[in-house]
């Protein structure tokens, strides 16, 4: 009962931070806008200017909301990875998602310039980007699934996805090489990320696949607890591997690929915050890490959004390297503890 109410404690403390930090992403940037204006915004008559409430309804709280689905589905993605594989290392792009939604969106940015017709005006579509990035990361996934099915050993799936992501990576750079300086920098600043810019139809879409990829994580909670013990004891416990195996992997690649697709590659979120949430809660109970994570992951973006926006400044730094400066010393720190990381 005592840890039952320490854990409502922290959630109720998370679900505050949640708040706050939510709050604050939609009243600093550019332009500040004043609290109370921002609660008259959505729960009033509405803001004082009549440009705030375009920036807050069409700029900055589709960007809230994305920052929120992303930091929780990469999270939640990351979780589920290095439980499955049992490394305190392994990561939402492990299996090589990340590497194919690069290569498809290389592809399509390299085809822009160089397919004429309907076509190229097909490629250059707002559009484009996110479906070839999704359709790389699906056919990475259709691979590593396969795969899957015909290898019994958890370690040789993460070996493999390597390699799929290696190959990706090669790919891409032989693309670059005959690229120009102009397709270069496009296909460079896909991969800084980026929360913005989503109109409320992508949101939509962005947030739908994110709760069918959280349901499939949640199914998977016993199981998840499960393999933490090893896989051959949780054969004796009647448990189907392959089976949990391929369901997992599923909801990973439906969590990250489409954060990947609408958003670009975001580093070190789903590395990170698992292991805090670790630290914070001291358990392996999944029932209890998943929302945790969930919870905390999107905390942590928005927080790096607020960051990345650089409040009362024109200008806005790539999210990607914010969750890396945030995330890079987590992940040191961890291993310089050396702390039991409950694998």
């Amino acid at each position: 009962m005592l840890r039952s109410s320490k854990y409502h404690f922290h959630f109720i403390l998370l679900g505050i931070s949640l708040l706050v930090a939510f709050v604050l992403n939609l009243s600093l940037g550019s332009v500040s806008i004043p609290f109370i204006q921002v609660l008259k915004a959505f729960f009033g008559s509405g803001a004082e200017k009549e440009s705030w409430n375009y920036i807050l309804l069409n700029y900055r709280l589709p960007k809230s909301v994305t920052a929120i689905v992303s930091g929780a589905g990469l999270s939640i993605s990351g979780l589920m990875m290095q439980t499955l594989f049992r490394n305190p290392l392994a990561g939402p792009y492990v299996l090589g998602i990340s590497s194919g939604a690069g290569l498809g969106v290389a592809i399509v940015i390299l085809g822009a310039g160089t397919v004429g017709g309907l076509l190229g005006i097909w490629l250059s579509s707002p559009w484009s980007l996110v479906l070839a990035s999704g359709m790389g990361s699906f056919l990475v996934l259709l691979a590593v699934m396969a795969v899957s099915y015909k290898v019994k050993d958890t370690m040789a799936i993460l070996i493999i996805g390597l390699m799929f992501g290696t190959f990706s990576t090669a790919v891409v750079s032989v693309l670059s090489y005959f690229s120009d300086a102009e397709q270069l920098q496009q296909y460079v600043f896909w991969s800084f990320g980026s929360l913005g810019n989503l109109s409320w139809n992508q949101v939509g879409i962005l947030t739908l696949c994110f709760f069918i990829g959280l349901i499939l994580c949640i199914a998977t909670g016993k199981s998840l607890n499960t393999l933490l013990l090893g896989e051959n004891y949780a054969r004796s416990m009647g448990l189907h591997i392959k089976k949990t195996t391929v369901m997992i992997i599923l909801s990973t690649s439906i969590l990250a690929g489409v954060v990947t697709a609408f958003a670009g590659p975001i580093a070190f979120i789903g590395l990170a915050v698992p292991h805090l949430v670790r630290q914070v809660f001291h358990t392996s109970d999944h029932f209890v890490l998943i929302p945790a994570v969930l919870i905390t992951g999107s905390l942590l973006m928005l927080l790096c959004d607020t960051v990345a926006q650089m409040p009362f400044s024109t200008y806005t730094l790539p999210i990607n390297a914010i969750t890396s400066i945030v995330g890079a010393p987590v992940v040191i720190w961890l291993l310089v503890r050396k702390k039991k990381l409950f694998f």
